[in-house]
């Protein structure tokens, strides 16, 4: 799956950005390709409102 980052880290919750960083995404823009497992999904999740997913 491809996950963008969309909208800014800045005023976030610290465990949001830790996840976010996790995934690869550190600035508006940044693109990842990550498998499509559970753990990614949970992610995802996560921090839903400030990514898109392509699958």
């Amino acid at each position: 799956m491809k996950i963008t980052l969309i909208k800014s880290l800045i005023g976030c919750k610290k465990d949001q950005i830790a996840t976010a960083l996790s995934l690869g995404l550190k600035k508006v823009g940044d693109c990842t390709e990550q498998p499509d497992n559970p753990q990614t999904q949970g992610k995802v999740r996560k921090i839903g409102h400030l990514v898109q997913v392509v699958k």
